[in-house]
């Protein structure tokens, strides 16, 4: 049973949905008649549309943990993923999950914790998509970050939930001690468990960096004129500060509280809101600000970022040199949007094969969330 909950505070769920309880009323619910003026009792139409959402998509296939692995009941055995949820990007972060435990030597051990705005909508969706998935939904508060967003150069980045990795260490249990972080545009084709065993030794964030990028040009003019702002990275490591894209995270959660890591995020974000804009781009500069220059690096094969181009077009991109165990579609073009307009770009391909969508009467169910 969900309840309201207050800024902070999570709302979790277990996945013991029975499913074929779900499907049963899913089966009444679809083939009873309905006509046009008929009335339909407040409490039930909800339920009815949570119900179509759910059978928008194709159920998953159980996948079983291999020779080797710690049994499920042992919590060290655990590799724990989060990843946010919304209607906007379900079918993404469906994908996603596929393509992890498709990969997965030990799919039975991860626990996805999944950050929702609405959970008691979204929750039977994942229920029934995935019967056999561990995983816990957590409220996110828009409240949370109101006031602190400010306008970026796409929309889709001032959205709240763009926002809820900042707060991880605030919403999941106190003995989730390290997670992984994956945004809802990607897909995993290697096992999840040797990105898990990364050593972060003394850092609090792992992930790729790219040097090459022109680190000035996340942040405004206004920014590197002003001592007080550009003097945030001396001395923080090292090595000079590089680019990292936040889709792709390994943090040490224990460490991230220890160290308040959510108010010095919320900070810059203040900064940013109410003294002088000082970056374009939502939720990654913040990140830069306090990370960079002391981020453990990863390989790069694990964020293969750009494939949905740019920010303001989209436009094809082609993978970076080197190994692939991660294909990311930041940037504007999302390959499920340039498939179903039939002008999908060749990497799309690589995307299509983890798609549960049911393409046939029910893709209007995205039109216009």
């Amino acid at each position: 049973m969900e309840g309201a909950s207050s800024p902070g505070m999570a709302t979790r769920s277990s996945s013991t949905a029975p499913p074929l309880l779900l499907l049963l009323t899913l089966s009444i619910l679809l083939t009873s008649p309905v006509h046009a003026n008929a009335g339909v009792p407040a409490a039930t139409k909800p339920l009815a549309d949570h119900l179509a959402l759910a059978a928008s998509f194709r159920e998953a296939p159980a996948f079983r943990n291999g020779r080797g692995c710690a049994p499920q009941s042992d919590p060290a055995a655990a590799i724990h993923i989060a990843m946010t949820v919304d209607t906007t990007y379900l079918r993404g972060s469906v994908a996603g999950v596929l393509s992890v435990l498709q990969h997965a030597s030990c799919p039975e051990n991860i626990v996805f914790h999944f950050l929702a705005s609405s959970p008691r909508r979204l929750r039977p969706i994942v229920a029934a998509t995935f019967p056999y998935l561990s995983f816990r939904m957590y409220r996110f508060d828009a409240a949370l970050v109101r006031g602190k967003i400010s306008s970026s150069v796409r929309r889709a980045l001032d959205q709240p939930l763009n926002y809820a990795r900042i707060y991880l260490a605030d919403l999941l249990p106190r003995d989730v001690v390290r997670i992984i972080y994956f945004d809802s545009d990607l897909i995993v084709v290697d096992d999840v468990a040797k990105l898990w065993a990364i050593d972060l030794g003394p850092h609090v964030l792992g992930a790729p960096e790219y040097c090459h990028a022109n680190f000035t040009a996340y942040f405004t003019d206004r920014f590197w004129l002003d001592p007080a702002f550009a003097g945030v990275f001396e001395g923080r490591g090292r090595r000079p500060p590089c680019y990292f894209n936040t889709g792709v995270m390994v943090i040490d959660l224990e460490r991230w509280r220890q160290g308040g890591y959510t108010g010095r995020l919320e900070g810059w974000m203040r900064v940013q809101k109410r003294r002088a804009r000082i970056y374009e781009l939502g939720s990654l500069p913040p990140f830069l600000l306090v990370f960079a220059g002391a981020v453990r690096p990863v390989e790069h094969r694990w964020n293969q970022h750009g494939l949905g181009g740019d920010n303001l077009e989209g436009l094809c991109r082609d993978l970076h040199p080197g190994a692939v165990s991660l294909l990311h579609w930041s940037g504007k073009g999302k390959p499920w949007l340039r498939l179903d307009a039939r002008r999908p770009c060749p990497l799309d391909s690589l995307w299509a094969p983890y798609d549960l969508f049911r393409r046939h009467g029910s893709d209007d169910l995205f039109a216009n969330s």
